[in-house]
């Protein structure tokens, strides 16, 4: 192998080190328990199915720019504490619907160009650090927020409305904690200009493209609906559906996140073997009742937080606290959430020589949170949902 292929490949690794992680997981407890083909009946191929869509879904999202016209409201505002403000809560607000990383992809690359344009790239990093609370946080109010919350949604059989009831208090204390940060950022000038010109905003109407954009918006509300009713025959729907973005789109498809898939295949596969030998699953339901919220969020940061929810559901009495682990475990580390760990990526990719700055500020930033909320998280988590 030639030295330029091995950075390749090496290249790959890291970029997707969860995949290798679980598929090596699944290989060592497969080989070492030995389970039948039945296991294969006892992973969730609704989940599988509900992210997949979901992911393919959103790919049609992005490449349509449906979120355009929420972009061109930020060329109102004239303030760059209100610029933060509103990039920060549009993160909060779209993560409940099209997931935490999605929000990102959208709102952080346009949060460096504009306080770029501005000539204010000081607030880059402490912004996006805010961002990146603001997407872990909003998206947890919803089933479809995160994966972690599609997996346990579709396991618990909790409805929607006792889901969102039961993740809204802490959503909302989040809320008011983050207008505080940014407040506390803005606040030698409260009224300070960004002076960004029009041009510099999406100019496209909301008319350009509309056929796609309503389609693609129809099919999101199908998905949603799927997820929320639990439709048994869910699978006929998503081949209606998948036949649709075919003819529309064939090219969506090869944008979708197969690794995240993936990786949720071959930790359902860990998760179901080991679940399968009785010695391993006394010791780790030992271990894990009753100390949800702590479990999960140290499990998160060796492995994050998503496949953390499949390994650790199954041995959980409290799925609210385990929920709340899960869901604040992107504040301790850039491990603990996938999510974290595009919004580096992207700035990386801005900023090459700046990781180890994002990494401190990242790390200052979201521990400040973590220390104010986790009191309220801790004892709210300890009701049953």
């Amino acid at each position: 192998m030639t030295k330029a292929r091995a950075k390749d490949f090496f290249d790959v690794v890291k970029k997707d080190m969860m995949v290798w992680v679980a598929m090596l997981a699944a290989l060592i407890v497969v080989c070492v328990i030995r389970p039948s083909l039945d296991i294969l009946k006892s992973i969730d191929w609704h989940t599988l199915g509900m992210l997949f869509l979901m992911l393919t879904v959103l790919e049609g999202f992005k490449k349509e720019k449906v979120f355009n016209p929420i972009i061109r409201l930020a060329g109102k505002i004239k303030s760059a504490a209100g610029l933060g403000l509103f990039l920060v809560f549009a993160v909060f607000f779209t993560s409940m619907f099209v997931t935490n990383d999605v929000s990102l992809i959208i709102f952080v690359p346009l949060t460096i160009f504009l306080f770029r344009a501005a000539k204010k790239e000081k607030y880059i990093l402490p912004i996006l650090a805010m961002q990146n609370i603001a997407a872990i946080r909003g998206s947890l109010l919803t089933p479809f927020g995160s994966p972690q919350n599609l997996f346990i949604f579709g396991q618990s059989g909790v409805s929607v409305w006792e889901f969102v009831g039961y993740m809204s208090p802490i959503w909302a204390i989040s809320g008011v904690v983050l207008v505080g940060f940014v407040v506390v950022l803005f606040s030698k000038n409260l009224k300070q200009k960004t002076d960004i010109p029009l041009e510099a905003y999406p100019s496209d109407s909301i008319e350009d493209n509309t056929p796609k954009r309503l389609t693609y918006l129809f099919l999101f509300l199908i998905v949603i609906w799927l997820i929320v009713s639990r439709f048994e025959a869910w699978y006929w729907v998503a081949l209606m559906i998948l036949v649709t973005v075919v003819v529309f789109d064939v090219k969506v498809l090869l944008k979708t996140d197969y690794v995240l898939i993936i990786t949720f295949f071959c930790f359902f596969l860990f998760s179901s073997t080991i679940s399968s030998n009785e010695t391993v699953a006394n010791f780790l339901s030992s271990v894990v009742a009753g100390r949800e919220y702590w479990v999960s969020l140290l499990l998160s940061q060796v492995i994050s937080n998503v496949p953390a929810a499949i390994v650790l559901y199954p041995f959980s009495v409290n799925v609210g606290a385990l929920l709340y682990g899960l869901d604040s475990a992107g504040l301790v580390s850039i491990i603990g959430s996938l999510a974290s760990v595009i919004n580096f990526r992207i700035y990386v990719r801005e900023y090459p020589k700046g990781g180890l700055k994002f990494l401190l500020v990242f790390e200052i930033v979201s521990l400040i949170f973590f220390a104010i909320i986790v009191a309220p998280t801790y004892f709210l988590g300890l009701r049953q949902i």
